[in-house]
């Protein structure tokens, strides 16, 4: 199927669970569990030397040997028209289909007009005429790219900068194995090392396909900003990180290209408004209070006036919500959860007239100590331009038991 869920159609996954929450909830627990799994069964410690190799990369000319004959080469970055298809299981909202090979008059003409026509070689035979350009991204974004890869003595390990298909990560996996088997530094890993796994590394370059996903043009290759050789390219780079590792010469490796550190990047989302408040309250004011007893299963719920979170981005090592239980032998309160935990939600509403409101859901577990509690909200608001001020508000306290007899 090409369409991407029969063109603009709502199809999305949510995962196991009745919704986004608990689908996530089950994914990790299961994650967790198969971690808690293999760390029981262990039966080798790792430990060694930590080993790294990091270089910058000018991914837009990268020469790849493809046989003892042919070289090929990876392009200026540019996204396919099947890249605003979307996926199968998120769709866009415009006309795009995924596996469109050819371009668009009219969108190719709105491309033009916005951001110029895309050079010869963008269009050209390294980026492969199966891949018609919709946004061209040139001086948009970020040529250099940051190739790394790091091993202990038992284990490698490959931050790739981009997102990886299946295929992709398949040919990856098959390059560490065949190089644990043959004693080459191949694909970033070396003989000996127990195995290799791939991660993310601090910069994200779009999706990584293989030649032959490439030609098919679906979400995923008209994401590969490099052209159909991206995928060799990287593999080529580790094999050099890697082999450098190997023999210990990690310091002869050239750094590569600095890449351009943009003074002020763009930014489509306005700063927000000033904050108001509804006549006659305050920030942190409780709109919705809760109720005086809940019992072990049951939402807590309540309500604030408040300012816009964006307005507390910059805060470091803080939350927006507390909940927190009074112990009577210090008559004192005590944190047991925050906006971390998976217990608790934390909702902002924008309103109108630059108001707004933030509640704050605690989901009681079943073991909750029975007790007294008070939910808080922290934030600051927007007084005028460049002037921030903190607030908090504090819910009526309240009382968890698992006796239904509680009076």
């Amino acid at each position: 199927m090409l369409l991407s869920c029969g063109g603009t159609k709502e199809c999305k996954a949510f995962g196991p669970g009745n919704d986004m929450f608990e689908s996530t909830r089950i994914i990790g627990h299961n994650i967790y569990m198969k971690a808690q799994e293999l760390y029981g069964t262990a039966s080798e410690e790792v430990t060694g030397l930590l080993h790294s190799a990091h270089q910058w990369v000018n991914m837009t000319d990268v020469t790849v040997q493809i046989n003892a004959t042919h070289t090929a080469s990876t392009c200026k970055p540019a996204l396919g028209h099947s890249f605003a298809a979307g996926t199968t299981d998120g769709g866009g909202d415009l006309n795009f289909t995924q596996g469109a090979v050819e371009g668009d008059p009219f969108w190719d003409g709105i491309r033009d007009a916005v951001l110029g026509e895309p050079s010869n070689q963008t269009q050209g035979v390294s980026s492969s005429q199966t891949h018609p350009v919709q946004h061209w991204r040139d001086e948009l974004a970020s040529a250099v790219a940051s190739s790394d890869r790091g091993r202990s003595d038992h284990h490698g390990r490959l931050c790739v900068c981009g997102r990886r298909s299946w295929r992709d990560d398949h040919h990856v996996g098959e390059e560490a194995t065949r190089s644990r088997q043959t004693g080459a530094a191949v694909g970033g890993c070396v003989q000996g090392l127990g195995g290799c796994d791939r991660g993310l590394s601090n910069i994200y370059t779009h999706y990584i396909t293989t030649f032959e996903e490439y030609q098919v043009q679906r979400y995923e290759g008209a994401s590969t900003i490099y052209g159909p050789h991206t995928l060799s390219a990287y593999l080529q780079k580790y094999r050099g990180l890697a082999r450098a590792i190997a023999q210990d010469r990690v310091s002869e490796l050239p750094v590569g290209p600095e890449p351009p550190f943009f003074e002020k990047l763009f930014n489509l989302l306005a700063p927000p408004n000033a904050d108001r408040t509804p006549v006659n309250t305050s920030f942190g004011d409780v709109l919705e209070q809760v109720f005086p007893v809940y019992r072990p299963g049951d939402v807590v719920s309540v309500t604030f006036v408040a300012g816009n979170p964006r307005n507390s981005g910059d805060i470091r090592d803080t939350t927006f919500v507390t909940v927190e239980i009074h112990d009577n032998r210090t008559n004192t309160w005590e944190v047991v959860y925050t906006d971390a935990s998976w217990e608790t939600r934390f909702h902002w509403l924008k309103g109108s007239f630059q108001r707004s409101n933030a509640t704050v859901d605690w989901f009681i577990p079943p073991a909750a100590p029975s007790g007294s509690y008070r939910i808080k909200h922290f934030g600051r608001f927007k007084e005028k331009k460049n002037v921030f001020k903190p607030y908090e508000g504090t819910s009526d306290v309240f009382t968890v038991t698992d006796s239904f007899y509680y009076q």
